[in-house]
């Protein structure tokens, strides 16, 4: 039976496989079934029943979707119709759309303080959902051969289907389009955007209502630039909402949750945020273009060309230039949940949980800080909190710091633009590192579990625009828990005139510095020791 979705006024019904019962506990964490019973490894990743001769089923069944907690009608808002006539000077029967019923928004715009601190229980579910994976690694294969057959010499090769339209493209064949995940991978990959999503609709709405407009000011920011950050909240839920509904609604998709933060000031807010914008929009161009949905990557790319617009902005606000490279570059989802999973810290009971790995945690103890008007000379330690999108420390000395400094080349003031004399780093510079053990909690409620495949780290995988490339690990050294070791940072470029090393970028520590390209980075994920970790270049 073919199910189908449509699209009415933007809105998507998509259609969503009912689940299997589950049981609750108290935490709020979603349980296997309980008449099944449970198998552990020591990375605390829930595992299903050891597989016999019968290979694992695909649910089946009839695929409806479910209700949201509130009403999905789309209605009329007449007060905004008799504003918009009132307006143009026209009834509303003569302005074309406006009686039309618009579908609502998962979640309303917030007003006042959220909650948020971090989480104070004990988990009784840890570990991400599996169930007996084939195998350790994915092979390397040489490439598919027919994609090495088509001859691009500027004719056309093959039959046109109909006028001005070439031969081939997916989804073109006049087939109905479906928008809708397709496959665990589809189904995992947009559950962790969604996560992502939630975060950033709370951090928007948690800078606004946290600072006030003095320290904004302090910032240079106006109340224009204060309405921007609203905006952009407010875009979130249309976003939240898109996700919500390609994972089926309320039966496959995941709610807000509750958020932990590391800054303390304004300028620390917009630096995390910038961060954290740069890895929600790097995860999704790492999976996109793998997804078996191919309607469902259409829609994704209209929303994170957004946020690719809101980590410019958020990098303007923090005084830095805004947009140093010429492409930027993808993730995989175990890198973008790895960074993501630390500043989550208790989610509602009917939480999904996710199948992707927590990594070691990473830390550049020199870390360049954007606050300084020469941040080649950070000293170690100058950033604030936890995890792999930590801010620096705004609190430089009056005479070290960019802020308001009036100088040109060396004022880092909220500004369109700002070009500095000094860059933030530079190749052949020093950058000393810190990592952890795996077996760390860490995420929602405490209940996932780092862990790595790799062996002892020797290299820094540096990701950045196309290309990926190796820096030696050295001087490794243990101090209780901590590991330690520096490395130097590369000189390369992706093409003449652009030094790849640049921008809010991503290193990791690897076992091995085998060859990957922008397309099968995932591949690398046996080889991660540790991070990844957000490494301020420029």
């Amino acid at each position: 039976m073919l199910f189908r979705t449509t699209l009415s006024a933007g809105f998507i019904a998509a259609a969503h496989a009912l689940p299997q019962a589950i049981s609750q506990i108290s935490d709020g964490q979603v349980q296997v079934p309980t008449a099944t019973p449970i198998q552990q490894i020591s990375d605390g990743q829930i595992q299903n029943p050891a597989p016999t001769a019968t290979p694992v089923a695909a649910a089946t069944g009839n695929y409806s979707p479910l209700p949201y907690s509130y009403s999905q009608e789309p209605y009329v808002d007449s007060s905004a119709v008799s504003s918009a006539a009132s307006v143009a000077g026209l009834p509303v029967s003569a302005i074309p759309g406006a009686t039309n019923a618009v579908p609502p928004r998962v979640s309303s715009v917030v007003t006042g303080v959220t909650s948020h601190g971090p989480y104070s229980g004990t988990p009784t579910t840890t570990g991400a959902v599996s169930n007996s994976p084939a195998g350790t690694a994915i092979p390397a294969l040489p490439p598919n051969p027919t994609a090495l057959t088509y001859n691009p010499n500027g004719t056309l090769n093959d039959q046109q289907p109909i006028p001005y339209q070439p031969a081939g493209g997916l989804g073109t064949n006049g087939t109905e389009p479906v928008y809708r995940v397709q496959s665990d991978f589809d189904y995992q990959s947009i559950l962790v955007g969604l996560y992502q999503e939630w975060i950033e609709l709370d951090l928007f709405n948690h800078i606004l209502a946290t600072f006030s407009e003095e320290e904004f000011t302090e910032a240079g920011l106006t109340a224009s630039d204060r309405y921007l950050i609203e905006f952009m909240a407010v875009q979130e839920t249309g976003h939240a909402t898109l996700l919500s509904n390609l994972l089926g609604g309320p039966g496959g998709a995941t709610p807000q949750c509750t958020y932990n933060y590391p800054f303390t000031t304004v300028r620390e807010a917009f630096d995390f945020t910038q961060k954290l914008t740069r890895f929600g929009e790097s995860g999704v161009w790492g999976f996109q273009a793998h997804l078996d949905s191919r309607e469902v990557a259409q829609l994704l790319d209209q929303s994170i060309a957004t946020e690719a617009r809101q980590q410019m902005i958020f990098r303007q606000f923090a005084g830095l230039f805004p947009m140093p490279v010429w492409f930027e570059t993808g993730i995989p989802q175990s890198w973008a949940w790895t960074l993501l999973a630390p500043y989550i810290s208790e989610c509602p009971a009917n939480s999904k949980r996710l199948a992707w790995q927590n990594f070691p945690g990473l830390n550049v103890l020199n870390q360049p800080n954007s606050a300084r008007w020469n941040a080649t000379q950070t000293p170690l330690n100058e950033t604030v909190g936890w995890g792999g999108a930590r801010p620096s420390n705004s609190d430089v000395p009056a005479e070290d710091s960019c802020v308001g400094r009036n100088i040109t080349g060396e004022d880092c003031s909220a500004a369109i633009s700002q070009n500095r004399t000094i860059p933030l780093s530079y190749p052949g510079r020093e950058v000393f590192l810190e990592w952890e053990n795996p077996g760390k909690p860490v995420g929602p409620n405490n209940s996932y579990i780092t862990a790595t495949m790799a062996g002892a780290p020797e290299f820094v995988l540096w990701v950045s625009q196309l290309n990926i490339t190796y820096s030696p690990l050295t001087n490794i050294s243990q101090n209780g828990e901590m590991w330690y070791g520096q490395t130097i940072q590369p000189d390369v470029s992706t093409y003449e005139g652009d030094p790849a090393i640049n921008g809010t970028m991503f290193i990791a520590l690897t076992d091995a510095d085998l060859p990957f390209t922008a397309f099968n980075l995932s591949m690398v994920n046996p080889h991660v020791a540790a991070g990844p970790f957000l490494y301020q270049a420029g």
